[in-house]
């Protein structure tokens, strides 16, 4: 009754966004083009979209972006957005998008996640806060019909520079929307995962974004032409990370840092965001909006949320849905892969947070009230929940041990542990998707892991079907024993929802599904740590060959159910390529390795020892 009540609120709101056409928008709104100077005389292109009407003043809405502020021309609109973004248009928002410092047609030197200053003692020492402030000054300032309040939004990179402008702690700004945002590039967002190279973004992405831009230009560039549409091939073929390099060029600035800072130094640790949290005033509100299946930045939404709440004194939210990155303001939502979620969840996370949420802060319009501290969707069951916080009350971390004949228990055993191993070798990683492709897709977060667990150098644990449903609402954490038989080596742990295998035999005429779901492994949460920083990111230390070690991390959070009757199921394998570089399992500066350091390697895990730690809550008291 709930879903068709909201279904019947909805439509006259869709029926709506449906009359806004194209014409509509170049019919009531103009568009400026301006040059914004910042303090240090830099100037950076802005593309203001300013509403014809003027009964009353407007709020106004920013996104920085290093991906272009086009369409270029005070006479060419943007194309008028299929999503809720629509809403703003029809609230009469002022919609601002920058060029950020040195890209496209703004002026000045780019700096890939430029790092804040917190004290600047000059104009001459600026960052992507300070350019925020100045821009905020000058649109108030100087764009008739605002209303004095900006609101600054942005998914992935123009995420961090939400996060960025948050920072700046203008009074004008009421209200900030860091999506996805690029956080931290060593430890969980994009590139780095645990220290892990993150291989198959991380090329494609610096490829063309890296290319020097001597001048403002309107053109973009060219990314690698690729001799092969197999991507496993082509890094397989291709090799070492030298070799990627000499490709890539000697001008990509921030490749060179890559390669130069192999380990989590202080050059890292100044272009993380979350680091300075604690210079966002309190006048500032946030929503922070991640996704439980975007494999570029979900850590960096969490992170975000979690420094602010820690650090910052303000009101602070978190939205976290079924997404691959992006999703919610590029798609529908309904389904990521072979995985249903049954409604549209971008449409309903725009409509009922983040439209109302700017609305509120921006507009004094509508309650700030319906808006949960923490608004997260439960795969599984597939139902949001309106938590007080994020994790839950109440969590119960609960100790899942690999035993024996790939069985997995709550209970340990105890006898003294054994071991099993496997042979990982990097002439043959274990692929990250079944099928041959180009690139990474955004359904391998939910992929079906048969094609994995079928291989030797894939370890398998499963649990007996279970009698009840299983909810899990935070991080997991990996807590494994093992011996290796060289110096290093990869641990990839993926937690993975086995579904019922029905077994029923298909009835006369009746045609088999496109995909097989009875006895699906659908993967819940998978992530990589490199063992050589088992110990600390800051100084990475070999492994003695042989000797049992302890290897411990924690994963992004899950919200997810088990429902009765599936099964949980660990793999543990050391390779997932090309999604992430081979280690060549000695110990070494990976980025300069030879062809000659790859080797085989024996690696053994401690069975009744080794363990998942999952974060076990029943929630049912505070969702709807």
């Amino acid at each position: 009754m709930k879903i068709l009540l909201w279904i019947l609120l909805l439509i006259p709101v869709l029926s709506n966004a449906q009359e806004m056409s194209q014409d509509w928008f170049s019919k009531n709104y103009s568009k400026q083009e301006i040059y914004i100077p910042m303090r240090d005389g830099v100037k950076l292109f802005t593309s203001v979209y300013i509403p014809n009407d003027t009964t009353g003043q407007h709020p106004i809405l920013i996104t920085r972006t290093p991906y272009s502020c086009s369409p270029y021309g005070e006479k060419a609109f943007r194309s008028l957005p299929s999503s809720y973004f629509k809403e703003y248009y029809k609230e009469n928002y002022i919609i601002v998008t920058q060029d950020v410092r040195g890209r496209w047609m703004s002026e000045g030197s780019f700096t890939d996640i430029r790092p804040f200053i917190a004290n600047k003692k000059s104009k001459t020492e600026t960052d992507e806060a300070s350019d925020t402030y100045d821009t905020v000054d000058w649109l108030i300032k100087n764009i008739k019909g605002n209303n004095g309040k900006v609101g600054i939004t942005g998914t992935s990179y123009p995420g961090f520079y939400a996060t960025m402008g948050a920072l700046s702690s203008h009074p004008a700004i009421k209200a900030v929307s860091p999506q996805a945002p690029v956080t931290d590039w060593f430890m969980g967002d994009d590139f780095h995962h645990n220290g892990a190279f993150m291989l198959l973004d991380a090329f494609s992405f610096f490829y063309s974004f890296g290319q020097p831009r001597p001048v403002p230009t309107m053109v973009g560039t060219k990314g690698f032409n690729y001799p092969t549409r197999d991507s496993y091939n082509f890094y397989l073929q291709t090799g070492t990370l030298s070799n990627l390099a000499k490709l890539m060029g000697k001008d990509h600035a921030f490749w060179n840092g890559i390669y130069n800072h192999p380990n989590y130094d202080a050059w890292w640790k100044s272009r993380n965001p979350t680091n300075f949290a604690q210079n966002i005033s309190s006048h500032i509100a946030t929503l922070v909006v991640g996704g439980l299946f975007d494999s570029e930045d979900y850590y960096g939404a969490l992170n975000t949320y979690k420094s602010i709440e820690a650090k910052a004194h303000n009101n602070n939210n978190l939205v976290i849905g079924p997404w691959y990155h992006g999703q919610w303001n590029s798609g529908e939502g309904s389904q990521l892969g072979n995985i249903q979620f049954g409604s549209n969840t971008s449409m309903w996370y725009g409509l009922n947070i983040e439209v109302p949420f700017f609305n509120y802060y921006l507009k004094g319009k509508g309650s700030i009230d319906s808006i949960a501290k923490a608004t997260v969707f439960f795969s599984g069951e597939n139902k949001w929940h309106h938590l007080a916080q994020w994790p839950p009350i109440g969590v119960q971390p609960k100790a899942l041990f690999l035993l024996g004949n790939g069985k997995l228990s709550f209970t340990q055993l105890k006898e003294t542990s054994s071991f099993t191993e496997y042979t990982s070798d990097p002439a043959k990683p274990v692929p990250f998707i079944e099928k041959a492709g180009f690139g990474k897709t955004n359904e391998y977060m939910t992929d079906d892991q048969r094609f994995a667990a079928r291989r030797p150098d894939v370890l398998v644990f499963q649990t007996d079907t279970l009698a009840q449903n299983l909810i899990l609402a935070g991080p997991i954490i990996a807590d494994l024993k093992v011996a290796i038989s060289s110096t290093d080596a990869d641990f990839v742990v993926k937690l993975i929802d086995v579904f019922p295998d029905k077994a029923e035999p298909l009835q006369a005429g009746e045609q088999a599904p496109d995909y097989l779901m009875d006895g699906y492994q659908m993967l819940v949460r998978g992530d990589v740590m490199r063992g050589k920083y088992r110990n600390s990111f800051e100084h990475p230390k070999p492994f003695i060959p042989g000797r049992p070690t302890e290897v411990k991390f924690t994963m992004n959070d899950v919200a997810h159910t088990f429902k009765k009757g599936h099964r949980i199921m660990i793999q543990i394998q050391s390779s997932w390529f090309p999604l992430v570089d081979r280690n060549p399992q000695i110990f070494t500066d990976i980025y300069h390795a030879k062809e000659s350091d790859f080797q085989k390697e024996s690696i053994r895990i401690y069975l009744n020892e080794s363990k998942v730690i999952l974060p076990i809550i029943s929630i049912n008291h505070d969702a709807e």
